[in-house]
């Protein structure tokens, strides 16, 4: 299953992540994953929310400049070498990673990999036939 991702490009200068979680948090979003990417002049926050379509709207109406991608989020051991399981099945089919970052799932004990790959629809076909389960857009709202 796809999920959608909400990127967020910032200008890469003191205070201005500490503005952009202080309003989400203030209209009661509660981020999941979230990762920064930054250059010398500009940051990509990349995050993942329970409710992406609400939060692009948020941050489109304040001005910030969004993107709304779609990623996979895999479920992987949390043990030593699990992330290396998943992207060898990726790998082994010639798929490309562009990205991806992780968080714990506080529910069901596992990491889970957010992944940005270069085809997501046989990317997650070939996880999902090699036994690794994905998450849906639904399970961000029970975490």
């Amino acid at each position: 299953m796809k999920i959608t991702q909400v990127s967020v490009f910032l200008d890469n200068r003191p205070g201005v992540l500490a503005e952009l979680t202080e309003y989400l948090g203030a209209k009661g979003v509660n981020i999941r994953a979230l990762s920064v990417a930054e250059s010398r002049d500009f940051g990509v926050i990349r995050m993942i929310v329970p409710d992406p379509s609400r939060v692009a709207e948020l941050l489109g109406k304040k001005g910030y400049n969004i993107r709304k991608v779609e990623v996979l989020a895999v479920r992987v051991t949390d043990e030593p070498g699990g992330l290396g399981k998943a992207l060898r099945v990726l790998a082994d089919e010639v798929l490309n990673v562009d990205y991806l970052y992780t968080f714990l799932d506080k529910l069901g004990g596992e990491a889970v990999v957010i992944l940005r790959v270069d085809n997501l629809d046989f990317a997650k076909a070939v996880l999902k036939n090699k036994g690794f389960s994905l998450l849906s857009q639904d399970d961000f709202q029970r975490l």
